[in-house]
């Protein structure tokens, strides 16, 4: 596993998502919930849609793809809704020092 910093938490606006390019087709969505950050794949599994325009729904802790309203779990990627059927990655984050990581996988 490599850490990648994504950015400053105070850069991070409360309950929208935000589209981070990490290099190497890795696109992901990040989602600020207080002092919690979640990281998953910024593409819808349903369809070519980048997720990080949907609506985030911090109470229930997931992220609609704009375009079919597919819910996804921000903590496990799991959608929650039709149409889609299959997860988008999740990646675990680490905070540190004000600082956000995220931890991905080198194949």
């Amino acid at each position: 596993m490599i850490s990648v910093r994504i950015a400053a938490l105070t850069d991070l606006a409360e309950g929208s998502a935000t589209k981070f390019d990490l290099g190497e087709d890795q696109v992901v969505a990040v989602v600020r919930i207080d002092d919690q950050v979640y990281v998953i794949g910024d593409v819808c599994s349903h369809a070519n849609v980048s997720l990080s325009g949907g609506e985030v729904d911090e109470a229930e802790c997931t992220l609609e793809c704009p375009k079919h309203g597919s819910e996804f779990d921000l903590r496990s990627g799991e959608p929650i809704s039709l149409p889609a059927t299959k997860p988008v990655p999740a990646y675990e984050v680490k905070i540190v020092d004000g600082d956000v990581y995220v931890e991905l996988s080198h194949e």
